[in-house]
């Protein structure tokens, strides 16, 4: 029995490694084919991959013309899903979103409700300039992204599935907008910040998109193999040295946990969430970078897209010209001792 238990385990094990490998192999293909649209940005590539991964929403955050929609029409491509994308405004409504229901009349002059579907019925749907609707507005987008499914006239319609939101927000341009409520940035996954490219990949860019062929992606995987690689994400094993190194820099970063300079700097910090958004990136960085269980360094390095929209400074620490990717980056050097 004993023996038979023994062999099972072995089996078990080595059907896992090989669900691991061939989940390395696709995402090495997907990254190869971003790569041939997206000219530089691997940080944001594979910060924004990582929240797909995971399972999770992202809020990528830049100033306009950095390739934050293209980027989410060439995942939407390569990862085989059905994508739609909404431009916010301020007088966009709840059923702009939604969907609605209109009155339908048949040949016997017989009048019934039908539910128009709205654009958030896609798997990946892209939120562009989320901060420039309602409150109201967003309301509406962020309880779907948490439930999953929406109520009209009261009755569920269930969203497709998998279900991601990569939400943009132009960091400057401030007048005019409705900045995410703090429970409501809570759900996205990851903060991705869209900085400039470097001189070479703009070089690139200047001489790819304004030839006569500009290069288009092609689909590798499906949704139903995403939803697998997410599945196999869960089921890595994760270290106790790399849970406590991530409970350690989530209560450190909360005010009254006994950091100094968290107490000093910090009005409020992350919930329990961040922690599980922690665990669950690390283990997608671990497979995105071809390794079967997450390390010290996979934690570290999602400190700040983690953390970041989880947290806020004091009055007196802004008026020192600190920002919280600061006071993240001082909680990860004593981290790492």
């Amino acid at each position: 029995m004993g023996l038979m238990n023994s062999t099972e385990t072995v089996a078990d094990e080595k059907a896992v490694i090989a669900a691991a490998e061939q989940a390395l192999a696709d995402i090495a293909a997907v990254r190869s084919e971003v790569a041939k649209v997206i000219f530089g940005q691997e940080r944001v590539v594979e910060n924004t991959l990582l929240a797909l991964l995971s399972g999770g929403h992202a809020l990528l955050v830049g100033v306009p013309g950095l390739a934050k929609t293209k980027l989410v029409t060439t995942l939407g491509s390569v990862l085989g899903l059905d994508s739609s994308r909404i431009q916010f405004t301020p007088d966009l409504m709840p059923s702009d979103i939604l969907g609605s229901e209109v009155m339908d009349q048949d040949d016997t002059g017989r009048r019934s409700f039908r539910f128009v579907k709205g654009p958030v019925f896609a798997q990946l749907l892209m939120a562009d300039e989320i901060n420039r609707a309602s409150p109201r507005t967003q309301s509406a987008l962020l309880q779907s992204m948490q439930e999953y499914h929406i109520t009209v006239a009261g009755q569920r319609y269930d969203l497709p599935s998998p279900f991601h939101v990569l939400a943009t927000q132009n960091p400057l341009e401030q007048e005019g907008t409705y900045p995410l409520p703090e429970a409501q940035l809570d759900r996205f996954l990851l903060q991705v910040d869209v900085l400039y490219p470097e001189l070479a990949a703009e070089r690139q860019i200047l001489l790819e998109t304004t030839s006569s062929a500009e290069a288009k992606a092609r689909g590798v995987i499906d949704a139903a193999r995403l939803q697998e690689i997410q599945s196999l994400i869960r089921q890595m094993p994760v270290s106790d040295k790399v849970v406590d190194a991530i409970l350690q820099l989530v209560r450190s970063a909360r005010p009254g946990h006994g950091n100094a300079t968290t107490d000093k700097n910090v009005a409020w910090g992350p919930g329990p969430r961040a922690g599980q958004s922690l665990m669950l990136t690390a283990r997608a960085r671990a497979l995105y970078q071809g390794r079967l269980a997450p390390s010290l360094d996979d934690v570290y390095a999602l400190a700040e897209p983690v953390l970041q929209h989880r947290m806020a400074l004091t009055f007196a620490a802004r008026a020192e010209g600190m920002s919280v990717r600061d006071v993240i980056a001082g909680l990860v050097r004593q981290a790492r001792g």
